[in-house]
């Protein structure tokens, strides 16, 4: 198997379990929304852990996927490839402050359940405040996603290493998703929001299209020949 073949079946696997994990994680994360979520917080302690633990992974898996493409991008476009790379890198930091953020909840909680009602008032305070820091956070993750998804799909659009139709389809899901983002800082409607999930949707979709395609087929031979030759060398005798 060839360092390309590799690469393609390593950016596919990590585009699924970032998928996956950021899925289970909103699933099994008790919700952090009304006026009794501490409560919530405080009878689900294990949910919440595994949450944090399965946001931590899509964290690893986003910045990966930069990562593992790299040195066959940096072929086509050294700046973007880079630029990628340190845009899901932040992507990845702010990810973790969401975290951090998350887990921070989770002694509040505890503490919420066992105080007098007449005394919750500080802690609820702390605990809103904390929720805030994480919504901004991921906010902030989502957009440094979109720049680098951006990039990443520019370069597979101008170099055929996936066919046009997928990865235009990735362009424009990641414009539609930077709108969404844009809209969310102005307004500051966290959680569900039919605009935001309707205009997330395409490059959801798009992104698990595109891992299926470079685990069943790969990049473009032909593609890669043309931008990189000693990427395709088989590393077997």
């Amino acid at each position: 198997m060839n360092t390309t073949r590799r690469t393609s079946i390593a950016t596919g696997a990590l585009l699924i379990l970032a998928t996956i994990a950021v899925l289970a994680a909103d699933a099994l994360k008790p919700a952090l929304t009304g006026t009794d979520y501490l409560t919530g917080v405080a009878n689900h302690p294990n949910q919440l852990a595994v949450a944090a633990l399965l946001y931590l992974i899509a964290a690893g898996g986003s910045v990966g996927i930069a990562i593992v493409l790299y040195p066959l991008l940096k072929q086509i476009n050294a700046a973007l490839a880079l630029g990628s790379v340190v845009c899901r890198t932040i992507e990845a930091v702010f990810y973790t402050a969401a975290v951090v953020s998350l887990l921070s909840i989770l002694p509040l909680g505890q503490q919420f359940a066992t105080t007098p009602t007449i005394d919750r008032a500080p802690i609820q305070a702390i605990a809103d405040a904390l929720v805030s820091i994480r919504e901004n956070s991921t906010l902030v993750a989502v957009f440094a996603f979109t720049l680098g998804a951006l990039m990443y799909y520019t370069l597979f659009y101008r170099s055929l290493l996936v066919p046009r139709w997928l990865s235009g389809w990735g362009l424009v899901g990641a414009v539609l998703i930077l709108v969404a983002t844009v809209h969310v800082g102005f307004t500051q409607e966290f959680g569900f929001s039919t605009v935001t999930n309707v205009l997330s949707a395409p490059i959801g979709l798009q992104e698990m299209v595109l891992a299926v395609w470079l685990i069943a087929k790969g990049f473009n031979p032909s593609a890669v020949r043309s931008i990189a030759p000693s990427t395709v060398r088989s590393t077997t005798p």
